[in-house]
Parts: C-alpha cells; sequence; structure tokens
C-alpha cells in the first residue's frame, strides 16, 4: 500500500489543462519542488489580515476576486509586510483564479520566497472543485493486487485466486458472454474518498490479457471496443480456490464474507474450483446475486426466513375451548 504525493511541478505537467484548468506559472520556479499533500483547498479570507491560523500547511493557497481586491486596496509597505507573513507559512503555492492579474509586488515576494505562484482564468469555484478532484486522484492511497477486474453487469466485480487457477480463463468466457475487461493479472486500486474504491489497469498492459498455451491477446481489437473500460469501481470479490474433497463449501449463502483492501471492507464469495465446473457462469450467477443483495433482496435470508415461520406455526398449539373438549 501507498499514499501518492504531488508536487507543484508535477501538477503543471499532468496537463491540467486537460482537465479544464489550463495553470500558468508567474513567479517561483525554484519552489516546484513543494509538495501538496492535501486535496482540500483553502481561501485565505482573514488570514491576510493576520489571523494566519486558519491557514494549514500542504494546501493550495487560492487568491480569488476578493483577495485580489483586498491586496490592491493596501498601501505598499503594509501589502508587503502582509504578504511576507502570509508566504513564510508551509504551502505548497497560490494559485490565482478568474484570470486576475496581481499586483506586482505579490509577483515579487512570491519570487524572493521561492514560492509557486500559479495563474488559470477558470472562476474560483469550478477551479476549486476541478483541483480538488485532481488532487483526489493523485494523493488516494493506492494499492496492486493480483487479480482480474471485470465489469459484469455494471458491477465492479475483482476475481482473485492462485496463480495458473484459471483467473484469466474465467474473465475470457465472460468477455465472450458480453461483459467488460478492465485490467488482467495486475489491478493498480485507489480509494477515492472514504468508501469508494476504483480499479484501473497499468498503461503499459491495458486491453491485454495473458492466456497460457496461447499468449498474450489484445481484447479490444478482437472483441471490440465495446469489451473493454480503462477503470471500474471495485464492489465485489470472488476468490478462485481449488476444490478441497475435505472441506465444508458454503451450502445456504446465509453469512457475509468480506475482503479488505485499503481499509475497506468489500462483499466476498469463495468460489471452489473442480472439473466440469463453469466458473464464468458461477461468477456471473454471483455478480447478479449481489446487485440483488444491494437492492435489499436476500434469497437465502429470504428463504430461511420462511422456513422458521412454517416451523413455528407447525409447533404452535392451536388454542381449544371446552366445548371442543367435551
Amino acid at each position: 500500500m501507498a499514499t501518492s504525493g504531488v508536487t507543484v511541478g508535477a501538477l503543471l505537467e499532468s496537463r491540467p489543462e486537460s482537465f479544464g484548468l489550463p495553470l500558468e506559472l508567474l513567479a517561483g520556479a525554484d519552489g516546484l519542488g513543494r509538495a501538496i499533500t492535501s486535496p482540500h483547498v483553502q481561501k485565505t479570507g482573514l488570514a491576510l489580515a493576520g489571523f494566519h491560523e486558519y491557514l494549514k500547511p500542504g494546501r493550495v493557497l487560492i487568491f480569488g476576486e476578493s483577495e485580489i481586491r483586498y491586496l490592491e486596496r493596501l498601501e505598499g509597505a503594509t501589502r508587503v509586510h502582509a504578504l511576507r507573513l502570509a508566504l513564510t507559512l508551509d504551502f505548497p503555492c497560490i494559485l490565482i483564479t478568474g484570470g486576475f492579474t496581481p499586483p506586482l509586488d505579490v509577483v515579487v515576494e512570491a519570487g524572493r520566497a521561492g514560492l509557486p505562484l500559479l495563474k488559470t482564468p477558470v472562476v474560483t469555484p469550478t477551479a476549486i472543485a476541478k483541483l480538488s478532484s485532481m488532487l483526489e486522484d493523485s494523493l488516494a492511497e493506492r494499492t496492486t493486487v493480483h487479480a482480474v477486474l471485470m465489469d459484469v453487469l455494471g458491477l465492479g466485480v475483482l476475481i482473485a485466486g492462485e496463480s495458473g487457477i484459471g483467473k484469466s480463463e474465467c474473465a475470457l468466457d465472460l468477455i465472450v458472454r458480453g461483459h467488460r475487461l478492465v485490467a488482467d493479472d495486475t489491478v493498480e486500486i485507489r480509494r477515492r474518498q472514504e468508501t469508494i474504491l476504483i480499479g484501473t489497469c497499468p498503461e503499459l498492459t491495458r486491453h491485454h490479457m495473458e492466456l497460457r498455451g496461447l499468449g498474450l491477446i489484445n481484447v479490444k481489437e478482437l472483441f471490440g471496443i465495446a469489451s473493454t473500460r480503462s477503470s471500474k469501481r471495485v464492489e465485489f470479490v470472488v476468490q478462485l480456490e481449488r476444490w478441497d474433497p475435505g472441506r465444508a463449501y458454503e451450502r445456504l449463502g446465509l453469512d457475509d464474507h468480506f475482503y479488505e483492501i485499503l481499509g475497506l471492507r468489500v462483499p466476498l464469495i469463495r468460489m471452489p474450483v473442480a472439473p466440469g465446473r463453469n466458473i464464468a457462469i458461477l461468477v456471473e450467477v454471483a455478480a447478479r446475486n449481489q446487485l440483488l443483495r444491494a437492492r435489499g433482496r436476500h434469497a437465502a435470508r429470504e428463504l430461511a426466513d420462511r422456513l422458521e415461520e412454517v416451523l413455528r406455526r407447525a409447533v404452535t398449539p392451536v388454542p381449544v375451548d371446552d366445548e371442543d373438549e367435551e
């Protein structure tokens, strides 16, 4: 497991204009190595007036119209003093939104402090939303698992198991049945927000699958663009296991099991693999059943409840009055 970080220089090199957030470096090129450690940005508010306790380290500082207009109204010496107090704090960079031109003192002091000063024509609310989204992705906790990730009926299914057990063959059968491949063999998973796991494939092996005896194939070229997708939320795990005759396997499905990824618990089923079992069909049925469970329909529990009700009625004595006894 790893927690990604991003420097201001890496942010500029990540082509933010492709996300609708073009950035221009005005000053402070010496500080491009400063690290952004939080996806949350901060507005200065009264911080420029000396309330520095509201500034938190590691967050991008936003200068919108109100901050620029406030600085413009200050006298030269007062403005420089306010800027020097603010720029001594530990934050990675300043982003001026709305395309406003800052006072020259801002550019000079940012260069003197080695603090990157960025500018974007995007208005403040949109710039904050886009920047936060980019940083959430870059700073998300990440891990890599040896598995196959499929989109089965809109459900992100992670097929795990030991090497050679048949994960890729199962995925290929699912692709033939109309489902979509996200990643084969290596799945990169990142945690977004508090409860979301997103799985992707490394760029080098995207759309490719390894099949023993056949080699590498390009799923996108063989089955068309609709057979793949670049990422999918991980919502269900199928653990393939070799059949053990001496082991008692789940027969009813009353108990819930979970697979932990990056501190989050994902619903899990263990699927024994044996000759004659069509694993792909079983995985598809398991996905359908999981979709029903997510909607509150639990077949095993409903049957158990009905059975319990029948048994309860069978053992409950029927009340008999005195006349019937005579």
